[in-house]
């Protein structure tokens, strides 16, 4: 993995489409950083996100926040070990309508999810669905947060020995490497 820069920040590092949602807050200097700051901010994200074009809706920075922040609470308490509070993400996955289209295919036909309704919660559907998956389907254990102090980001561990530690090596890992190495240099 390469380092990030500044136009493909916050990284997509989770694997996972809802945990890199929650990624979108990141800490920077000690301070909570908001990256879907706008409407423009928050198609941009969705658009490498996605890796498909999304532009601009009303209301869609404010939905994806709400959204956000809805998984966080559920993640979190998912990771404590408390009773996660489903009405919150509920609600806002009820605004995210789909139905199934068949279309000519070329063994006669091949299915694909339409979403309908509000073209800002339509943007945001395959969040909702991941943030579903990953709440309901994915092994949690494998959920986790960067063990950096200053880093808040988090991630699904797809690694062999389910070691990660790590947002990113290139990131934190490096950063936590060379701490370890001036600590040892008495630096």
């Amino acid at each position: 993995m390469t380092t990030p820069t500044p136009t493909d920040w916050p990284p997509l590092i989770a694997g996972q489409p809802a945990l890199d949602l929650l990624n979108t807050l990141t800490l920077e200097g000690g301070a909570l950083v908001e990256h879907l700051t706008d409407d423009a901010a928050a198609a941009a994200w969705l658009s490498r996100a996605s890796g498909h074009a999304q532009a601009p809706q009303p209301h869609l920075a404010e939905r994806a926040r709400a959204l956000r922040e809805a998984i966080r609470a559920a993640v979190e308490a998912r990771k404590q070990e408390q009773p996660v509070a489903l009405a919150p993400l509920n609600a806002l996955l009820a605004h995210m309508h789909s139905h199934w289209v068949l279309e000519p295919g070329e063994d006669g036909a091949a299915a694909r999810r339409a979403a309908v309704g509000d073209p800002a919660w339509r943007a945001l559907a395959p969040l909702g669905e991941a943030a579903a998956q990953l709440l309901a389907e994915l092994d949690f254990a494998l959920v986790r947060q960067c063990e950096h102090s200053d880093c808040v980001l988090w991630f699904h561990d797809t690694t062999k020995s389910h070691r990660r530690r790590w947002c990113a090596m290139a990131l934190c890992g490096n950063r936590h490497k060379v701490s370890e190495f001036r600590k040892r240099r008495g630096g």
